[in-house]
């Protein structure tokens, strides 16, 4: 196995067999980052295509600072999150305010049972991360998994 600076150096050469080699190597990961940004494995796959476009693209640019892989991610969350905003304009999406303004909340003094709100099947839970909308599925991410602030 070619080590990953010789394939850098390959990808900057445009070298197919390397280009190849960057894609095989970081495609699961980087698929995974993008189903989490993505509402179907369509739009994750389109966003992972472009992503890896632009690592192409910029290959040249890396300069082997940080891991190759972190600077890949960062490529493909950014990816992620313009082709949502792209998305966004494109479509108008509204909310209903009654509906959010009455949500049942507890009371300052009623409690809440802790076991029953942690006692969430990891299915359940990334199925329901799903069906956020694009925005707030692009926050969660950030705060959630990338580590970015509120």
């Amino acid at each position: 196995m070619q080590d990953v600076k010789s394939v850098i150096e390959g990808c900057i050469k445009e070298d197919r067999k390397s280009q190849k080699k960057v894609y095989e190597l970081y495609y699961s990961k980087m698929m995974g980052v993008c189903l989490r940004y993505s509402k179907d494995a369509d739009d994750a796959k389109d966003i992972l295509q472009e992503a890896f476009i632009k690592v192409f693209g910029s290959i040249k640019n890396y300069g082997d600072k940080g891991s190759f892989e972190g600077w890949i991610r960062r490529i493909v969350v950014n990816t992620a999150i313009d082709y949502y905003r792209k998305k966004s304009k494109e479509s108008f999406v509204t909310t209903n305010s009654d509906y959010v303004n009455n949500l049942d909340r507890p009371d300052d003094d009623e409690e809440i049972d802790l076991q029953e709100v942690y006692n969430v099947n990891v299915k359940e839970l990334v199925a329901e991360i799903q069906n956020l909308s694009p925005a707030y599925k692009a926050v969660f991410n950030m705060y959630v998994v990338e580590g970015y602030s509120h």
